[in-house]
């Protein structure tokens, strides 16, 4: 009996070892998993900035780009046309407006937009 009970606890030692071992691989894994998909976030980014850089100039641009004006941020661009003004942004994918983004297209969307002169003399 007691042979019984020494391998059974043996049995026990081993398995919970296993499991000890089991929750750090485990863990190891997590945080490569994580580390990966920020790096494919980051290239996702990357590329999308590189994307939008080239956009304009691009056969499914609808406008002429010599009337484009990179911004970068918080919108990617200006277009200028004739009988418009079109603010411009690129997506890639799946990405979406950023929340100063959705906030700055409610602006323009109700009206919002002003123009202002401000000269400055040498007086």
């Amino acid at each position: 009996m007691d042979n019984v009970a020494a391998v059974l606890g043996g049995l026990c030692l081993v398995l919970f070892l296993l499991w000890v071992l089991s929750l750090r691989r485990i863990a190891g894994l997590r945080d490569a998993l994580e580390d990966e998909l920020s790096r494919q976030k980051s290239l996702s980014t990357t590329y999308g900035r590189i994307t939008e850089q080239w956009f304009p100039l691009m056969d499914a641009y609808p406008y002429d780009p010599q009337g484009f004006r990179f911004l970068g941020s918080p919108i990617d661009g200006v277009q200028f046309e004739e009988d418009r003004i079109v603010f411009v942004e690129f997506k890639a994918n799946r990405s979406q407006l950023s929340a100063t983004q959705r906030r700055l297209k409610r602006l323009i969307d109700e009206g919002h937009v002003y123009w202002e002169e401000f000269r400055f003399r040498d007086d």
